[in-house]
């Protein structure tokens, strides 16, 4: 599905755009996935954050290549792109969930 979003888009043009063909800003993104998740009955915390966390986190499970987030995100080690996505602490869960005594 993204690919075929992305498909014939230049690598700096933005991917959400206003009705005057502009930018979509931050601000902008994120009243519409609030509303987006009260419209669905979603009652957690959902903005812009979480979104790119989740994107981070997916790329991350399809691909492992930490190096290539850690660009994207502009983070200074891959420890922190890890830590950022919250993989260490499922590396964590999954340790304690098989050990077996």
């Amino acid at each position: 599905m993204f690919e075929e979003f992305t498909k014939g888009k230049k690598a700096d043009e933005p991917l959400f755009k206003t009705i005057f063909k502009h930018r979509l800003e931050r601000v902008a993104a994120y009243y519409i996935i609030k509303n987006a998740c009260e419209e669905a009955g979603i009652e957690e915390k959902a903005g812009t954050h979480t979104v790119r966390k989740t994107f981070g986190y997916h790329h991350y499970q399809r691909f492992k290549d930490v190096a290539m987030l850690q660009k994207m995100f502009n983070h200074s080690s891959p420890q922190i792109t890890l830590r950022y996505i919250g993989i260490e602490q499922n590396q964590i869960e999954e340790s304690y969930s098989n050990f077996i005594l």
